[in-house]
């Protein structure tokens, strides 16, 4: 019953805005004064670029993202470029995912990537790309910063990745 619910609100959201800006609790605002900021210098068309999401997304034998946690996941899935299309699928239900089922390009836009590449316009596609649940809360907010968000960082710096595209659902 409660996966209904989220999927009936997240529609209902969707139609009527303003009822959810009224009605959810606004989460605190993080900041920070320790983030390092290094300019962009490499040419677009020599740079590796990765997709990483926060739209629920994930292969169709992987494991969903847990939507009985009120907190949210803070784990990923690994994405390899070479997917074929019909392979992903979306576990959240926090937001009306209904266009991004018919083309994942939406919330995932993988397809363009390619087509970015096959232009010229970027050097290439990182081969493994990423996918979060955006909807993390409680505790999990400390694992996805200390733990899962830096292992995904790692292993993009690991494969070269110099640009990463982030895409919400």
């Amino acid at each position: 019953m409660g996966r209904f619910l989220n999927r009936f609100f997240a529609r209902l959201n969707t139609r009527f805005p303003s009822l959810f800006d009224r009605a959810v609790k606004k989460p605190e605002v993080m900041t920070f004064t320790d983030v390092p900021w290094t300019p962009f210098t490499k040419p677009l068309n020599k740079a590796r670029v990765a997709l990483v999401t926060t739209a629920g997304v994930h292969l169709l034998g992987q494991t969903p993202f847990d939507m009985l946690d009120r907190d949210g996941d803070a784990s990923y899935r690994e994405l390899p470029s070479v997917t074929p299309l019909g392979d992903y699928t979306i576990t959240h239900d926090y937001y009306d995912h209904t266009d991004a089922e018919k083309d994942i390009n939406i919330v995932f836009p993988i397809e363009r990537l390619m087509e970015l590449k096959d232009a010229g316009f970027i050097g290439s596609v990182a081969e493994v790309n990423y996918g979060f649940m955006g909807h993390i809360d409680g505790s999990h907010v400390e694992t996805l910063m200390k733990k899962t968000a830096p292992q995904v960082g790692a292993s993009l710096k690991a494969k070269g990745v110099d640009a990463v595209i982030l895409t919400p659902g």
